[in-house]
């Protein structure tokens, strides 16, 4: 089943609570949240608030997206505040197994984040530990950024590590993604798509049709 994952990174701030209810009504999966602190990527979002807030208007799963440096610091701030999937950049981290550890042992699944300039390589031994790898198709920082096809290769490595070796980690993938590139990641594996300017960007009564090309 491909699951897709509206991102209120390309949302209308100021009509927050009605665009996520109307994602949710037109048949999202998850809603995906980017976590930015200004550091690991040149841009600043939210913090565990938004989260909270979300958490009160949709029963759907929260999927958020830390793209920041204190990991460690923040966890049980986004696990109190309502997160269903926590997704992290290992490489902003001393001990990721211990970040891992602590997001499995509450009630959230986990995630390891895959910015374009790490290999599958740097990430391979955390695999078996989680439950999902998310793969950068752009730079994190900006919605509305172009897919990045030199990308691809990493997800069907994924989906062969995971054949091979038995895993049920899923593989969700975040950048550019619109119809034409949705093909080209369930072709190599993914199972989760992140959508953000392709959703948010056209009418509203679109929505659900939109949703509903991406898989």
């Amino acid at each position: 089943m491909i699951k897709i994952a509206p991102s209120i990174l390309s949302a209308n701030l100021l009509k927050i609570e009605s665009e996520v209810k109307i994602v949710d009504k037109a048949g999202a999966d998850y809603i995906h949240i980017d976590i930015m602190d200004g550091h690991y990527v040149p841009n600043i979002t939210y913090g565990p608030n938004i989260v909270q807030s979300l958490r009160l208007i949709t029963n759907k799963i929260l999927d958020v997206h830390l793209m920041i440096n204190t990991v460690d610091q923040y966890i049980n701030n986004f696990i109190d505040a309502g997160a269903d999937i926590i997704s992290f950049h290992p490489e902003t981290e001393s001990d990721p197994e211990k970040i891992i550890k602590k997001i499995k042992n509450s009630r959230c699944k986990c995630g390891i984040a895959v910015h374009p300039n790490i290999k599958i390589e740097d990430i391979k031994k955390y695999i078996h530990l989680v439950d999902v790898v998310l793969v950068m198709t752009v730079i994190p920082g900006f919605g509305g950024q172009k897919f990045m096809q030199n990308q691809l290769h990493k997800i069907s490595k994924l989906n062969e590590l995971r054949t091979n070796k038995n895993l049920k980690f899923e593989i969700e993938i975040d950048g550019g993604i619109n119809k034409e590139t949705s093909k080209l990641c369930i072709q190599n594996g993914a199972n989760i798509l992140v959508a953000g300017s392709y959703i948010y960007d056209a009418p509203k009564s679109q929505y659900k049709d939109l949703i509903n090309s991406l898989r």
